[in-house]
């Protein structure tokens, strides 16, 4: 793995409470893609941007079996995924560097299209559980990426064009950092104000420890409970954040929020995440 990681996306686990989560996302100024059915059993809604996206993924209410991981993850910012082009070789990779899971597996989604209804296609591979206990961490090679990323879905209310960061809290941050290094191949990563960033392509990954975590966010800071890691928050890119404040002040149920000329951040108490939105 020479090259930089590329975030491909990140996920906002929902349990049984798609319903819920998907006219508050909407609020919150995304497109929405129509909800889809994964061949695995799980549902999903996506916002797609330039090169990567934010899912909420969930079960239909009633069916808990066919994916444990997802209902045994908590609510909230529970999965991190990475680009690949080859399952098979990262999985090779991840088998020599004692990071493995399971084997790649394969699944499907039917797409709705103008013209009529398509097939998406994905292959995935994951970290195994409790090596990076701040949740679900994999790569997910796109069969079909011509059905994911439409011109239809990447434009958004709010602004939003790419992930620039996602925030890890980690109560021993040396070591989460070491281990995320070691996964992404970053011989070294950048360490500024006591807080470690590991370079991704077009974006990083930020390590800080609780203290460091409460002092950026105050307020709005998820709590860690008794976890060891969390993903503590996405970042994203917005040429709009005049309309996502006005937005979020016209909410019906309002969520808490920081405003601010360069910055806008959002928590999500119902969903147990905090989004930060940035110029």
């Amino acid at each position: 793995m020479a090259a930089l990681a590329a975030l491909d996306h990140t996920v906002i686990n929902v349990h049984h409470e798609m319903d819920q989560a998907q006219p508050l996302f909407s609020a919150l100024g995304f497109t929405l893609t129509p909800r889809g059915y994964h061949s695995l059993g799980s549902i999903n809604h996506l916002m797609m941007f330039g090169s990567d996206y934010l899912e909420l993924i969930g079960m239909p209410v009633g069916a808990d079996n066919t994916r444990p991981e997802i209902l045994a993850s908590p609510i909230g910012i529970d999965g991190l995924v990475f680009k690949t082009t080859d399952v098979d070789r990262t999985f090779t990779y991840l088998q020599a560097i004692d990071m493995a899971g399971d084997p790649p597996r394969a699944f499907t989604r039917p797409v709705a299209l103008p013209g009529g209804e398509a097939t998406a296609k994905f292959r995935t591979v994951t970290v195994r559980a409790g090596v990076l206990p701040a949740g679900r961490v994999y790569f997910c090679e796109h069969g079909t990426p011509e059905l994911v990323w439409r011109p239809e879905w990447q434009t958004h209310a709010n602004g939003v064009t790419r992930m620039t960061e996602v925030v890890i809290v980690a109560r021993e941050p040396e070591a989460e950092t070491a281990r995320y290094a070691r996964l992404l191949d970053v011989a070294e990563p950048d360490k500024r104000d006591d807080a470690y960033r590991i370079p991704l392509s077009g974006a990083v990954l930020s390590v800080l420890s609780p203290a460091q975590y409460a002092a950026r966010y105050e307020d709005l800071a998820a709590s860690m409970h008794n976890r060891q890691s969390m993903f503590g928050a996405v970042v994203m890119a917005s040429d709009n954040l005049h309309t996502l404040a006005s937005r979020l002040k016209a909410m019906s149920e309002p969520v808490p929020t920081a405003i601010s000329d360069d910055r806008v951040t959002v928590r999500v108490p119902a969903f147990d995440c905090l989004l930060e939105f940035v110029t």
